[in-house]
Formats: C-alpha cells, sequence, structure tokens
C-alpha cells in the first residue's frame, strides 16, 4: 500500500475544536434501502447516539463490531442520510486506502464518554 498525501496543514486551534470521544457499539442495525450504511448504536456514558456509518461493503460481517469500544466525531452537526438522523462520525482504518478496515480503538478498556486529544 502506497499511503496517501498528507493533507494541508491546519492550525492547533482547528484541531481543538474537534471533539473526540470513546463509545461503546451496543448494536449494528441495517438501514433500510441502503447498500452501504449501517446504524449504529452507541453508549457514551451519559446517552447514548445513533451513527451512520458506510460500513456494509467493508466487513464479511459488520456486526462483529457489536460491543467493542471506537472512537468518534461527537460535535459534528446531525446529518440526514437515507431520511435517518446521524449523530457523529465513526473513525474506521484503512477502507479509503484499499487496506482492511480496523476499528480505532483504545488500548484497554476506558470509560465510555472519554476524551481523546
Amino acid at each position: 500500500m502506497q499511503p496517501a498525501p498528507v493533507k494541508p496543514t491546519i492550525a492547533f486551534d482547528v484541531l481543538d475544536q474537534i471533539d473526540v470521544r470513546v463509545g461503546t457499539i451496543e448494536r449494528v442495525e441495517d438501514v433500510d434501502g441502503s447498500d452501504k450504511l449501517m446504524r449504529l448504536i452507541v453508549n457514551f456514558g451519559d446517552h447514548t447516539r445513533t451513527i451512520l456509518a458506510g460500513i456494509k461493503k467493508e466487513r464479511s460481517d459488520p456486526r462483529e463490531i457489536e460491543g467493542k469500544q471506537a472512537l468518534f466525531v461527537v460535535n459534528l452537526a446531525s446529518r440526514k442520510m437515507m431520511g435517518e438522523l446521524s449523530e457523529g462520525m465513526l473513525f474506521d482504518i484503512g477502507y479509503s486506502d484499499g487496506v482492511t478496515p480496523a476499528l480505532a480503538v483504545p488500548e484497554h478498556p476506558v470509560p465510555d464518554g472519554s476524551r481523546a486529544g
């Protein structure tokens, strides 16, 4: 694999605006009518969110990530996709580079809602 070029430099204060948190993926469900999206029900400790992720074709069994902790961007504006509201973004590694996808995960269990960065 040849790594993609590094994106343009950003100011630290831009990076500091992004809220990345650990959440536990409680359920992975199909999104009606979509051949790409799956609905993730994610526990962030004090609340749960629905996050849509285009992982259906990335894994032979998208439900294999149920019960796992992963990193999510939680302060993106909610976005409607396939008629459903997504309340964040999953950090997923590799698929856009042609590598077998992998979750960005903490090295050991941490409380849901813990901030990264």
